[in-house]
This record gives C-alpha cells, sequence and structure tokens, in this order.
C-alpha cells in the first residue's frame, strides 16, 4: 500500500520522505507478536551477558589485559548495536508501530553501520593482540601498553563513525516517489536506498567502498595475523600449541559470529531481486542480535579466567540469598 509521504519543494517537486513504514517480518504479520516474546529474551541476554562481561573485567584486576578489555570494547559496542534496533523492532510487533520519521531512519541507520564498522575494528585489534601475544610475546607488554589500547579503541569508534559520515548526506540527497514501504525491521542502507526514483550509483559506490575499506580489509588482516599465528604455533610443543590456540578459539568463534552473517546480508542485498523475501530481513536480525548474544557466552565459557570469576559471582549471590 502506498501513501503519500513526500515533503515538497519550493518549485512543487517531491525532495524527501518525511516518514518510512518497517513491516517487520514480511509474511509473518499475524505471528510477530508472539515471535516478539523470544526476541526480547535474547535481547536481555545479550544486555546482560555483556554488562557482566564488562562488570567481570572492570572488577577483577587481573583481567586489566589489553585482551580483555578489548573484549570490553566489544561487548560495549554489542549493547549499542542491539539497542540501536530492538526496541523499535519490539514496538513494531508488539503495538504495531510501524512508522519511522524519516531522521529518525537516518539516525538509527547511522548508528547501526558506525557501530558495525567499530565491531570489525575492535575484532582487528584484538587479532593484533594475540599476534603479538604469540609471535612476539616479550614484547606483547611494551607493544600493547595502556595508552596505546586506549587510542586504539578511540580510533575505532572515529573510524566507525568516519566511515558512515558522508551515509545521511547521501541519503537526503535521494527524491523518494515510489513506495515508503521497508522490507527489514529497521533501517538499512540497502533496503532505504532501494526506494530511491533517482540514479543511485552513488550511494551503490560508496557502500562497495565502505564495505571494501572496512569489512574486507580488516578481514583479509584478521586472516593473515592468524596464518603468522597458525605458522609460529606449529614450531611450539604440543602443551605450548594446544595452550596457544586456547587463548585464540573465543576470538575466531567471535570472528565467524559476525563476518558470516554479515557477508550473507551482504551478498543477499547484492543480488535479491524481490523485495518481500523474508531471507534477507532473517539475515538482517540475525547479524545484529545473535553477535551480542553469543559473544559473551562464548568468551565466558572458553576464557578461564573470566569463567572463573562469574561462577565466583553466582556462588556469592547464592550464599547472600540463603
Amino acid at each position: 500500500q502506498f501513501s503519500f509521504f513526500m515533503m515538497v519543494g519550493p518549485n512543487g517537486n517531491e525532495s524527501s520522505a518525511t516518514y518510512f513504514i518497517l513491516i517487520g517480518l514480511p509474511g509473518l504479520e499475524e505471528a510477530q507478536f508472539w515471535l516478539a516474546f523470544p526476541l526480547c529474551s535474547l535481547y536481555l541476554i545479550a544486555v546482560l551477558g555483556n554488562l557482566t562481561i564488562i562488570y567481570v573485567v572492570r572488577a577483577e584486576h587481573s583481567l586489566h589485559e589489553p585482551m580483555y578489555i578489548f573484549l570490553c570494547m566489544l561487548s560495549g559496542i554489542d549493547i549499542l548495536i542491539s539497542t540501536s534496533s530492538m526496541p523499535k523492532m519490539l514496538a513494531i510487533f508488539w503495538f504495531n508501530s510501524t512508522t519511522i520519521q524519516f531522521d529518525a531512519c537516518l539516525l538509527q541507520m547511522f548508528a547501526i553501520h558506525s557501530l558495525s564498522g567499530m565491531e570489525s575494528t575492535v575484532l582487528l585489534a584484538m587479532a593484533f593482540d594475540r599476534y603479538v601475544a604469540i609471535c612476539h610475546p616479550l614484547r606483547h607488554a611494551t607493544v600493547l601498553t595502556l595508552p596505546r589500547v586506549t587510542k586504539i579503541g578511540v580510533a575505532a569508534v572515529v573510524r566507525g563513525a568516519a566511515l558512515m559520515a558522508p551515509l545521511p548526506v547521501f541519503i537526503k540527497q535521494l527524491p523518494f516517489c515510489r513506495s515508503n514501504i521497508l522490507s527489514h525491521s529497521y533501517c538499512l542502507h540497502q533496503d532505504v536506498m532501494k526506494l530511491a526514483c533517482d540514479d543511485i550509483r552513488v550511494n551503490v559506490i560508496y557502500g562497495l567502498i565502505v564495505i571494501i575499506s572496512a569489512i574486507g580489509l580488516d578481514s583479509l588482516l584478521i586472516s593473515f595475523s592468524y596464518l603468522l599465528i597458525l605458522k609460529t604455533v606449529l614450531g611450539l610443543t604440543r602443551e605450548a600449541q594446544a595452550k596457544a590456540f586456547g587463548t585464540c578459539v573465543s576470538h575466531v568463534c567471535a570472528v565467524f559470529i559476525f563476518y558470516v552473517p554479515f557477508i550473507g546480508l551482504s551478498m543477499v542485498h547484492r543480488f535479491s531481486k524481490r523485495r518481500d523475501s523474508l531471507l534477507p530481513v532473517i539475515l538482517a536480525n540475525i547479524y545484529l542480535l545473535v553477535p551480542p548474544v553469543l559473544n559473551p557466552i562464548v568468551y565466558g565459557v572458553k576464557t578461564k579466567e573470566i569463567r572463573q570469576r562469574i561462577l565466583r559471582l553466582f556462588h556469592m549471590a547464592t550464599h547472600a540469598s540463603e
């Protein structure tokens, strides 16, 4: 259904949209109310899990090391990226609040894409930390000092925001004269630009540049760092190999959890012709919700120091309630 949603310029021409309609899960509108309950549960798990990681690392002085500080950055980004989309998604599913104002859509779009860039940068920094710790252990403490780790965190924020700074400008320049209905549960650049009635080649080229310069470059450097780590580890004793691999397992899982849905979503948007397809919507929801849910679980299970501290917290809470 098409509704009038244009702002009319001084010459009587449509200049831009004033609002969009988010349809949630196309084809599953009747089930959305009930699907919101497990989604809300996953969101709460994501927020509580990542807050627990941040609290544990902050409270345990022995965990004030680069690897765990980067993990706190990752947890903070995961909380923000899920919070940027889930409240509106739940409002759509529970209260049929499908309308989103144009500027709010731009803000959500900027937040989601810039936070994704920040997460990719932090994952790259964590790979560099593992490379230095395993390949150059004697230099680890001097290379990754606390001030340097802090600068890397700031650089991740600046890089993510700078890469996405042109996004609102490019979208605002597009005239919209088709439908105002978005096929996702939140605003995505790929989804919004397809509604434009003008040439979107600039947006497409910009999107490709961002993906290649951020996600593509980061994933390439992460892969290269692990090739160097693998080369070093194969020359160690079996006991040392097991210990080295053990410190990398959590990060490798986090890399796959983040990049696989992202690449899948990008490929589907690039080649899918049907706007009412459910697959890209499901992939988009997985991309924003699954990493924040799984990352604290993976690190909590696989990292001995974090696991022991969390178990100690539960033990203290249990005794306090008795």
